[in-house]
């Protein structure tokens, strides 16, 4: 069964591994980071996201993205984040940080 993504302005598209593959390579740009660890990052996702079945939401995406961007490279999380959060001030960046250590210092 195909998985869906069911786009914030309700299209639905089938789901594209590729598409995360590039978007979280684009962040890692000059990161001590291989396609290796990005394709299996990919990979986890979409099989995180086949578990649950059906239509998935792209926000669900970009949540499961972040989660393992997060442990595997804090820059590339925050890259990352800038442009699927939009930030546009500073002070996004700023909360991000915030956000990011409470996560860093609670136990898993």
């Amino acid at each position: 069964m195909p998985l869906m993504v069911v786009k914030s302005n309700g299209d639905r598209q089938p789901f594209d591994r590729a598409k995360i593959v590039a978007g979280v390579a684009a962040a890692g740009k000059g990161r001590p980071v291989g396609i290796h660890q990005f394709e299996a990052l990919a990979e986890d996702v979409e099989d995180e996201l086949r578990a649950v079945g059906g239509d998935v939401t792209s926000t669900a995406i970009g949540h499961a993205v972040l989660e393992r961007l997060r442990l595997l490279d804090e820059v590339v999380y925050l890259r990352f984040a800038s442009v699927y959060k939009a930030f546009d001030a500073a002070a996004d960046f700023q909360r991000e940080l915030v956000l990011l250590e409470k996560l860093q210092s609670s136990p898993a």
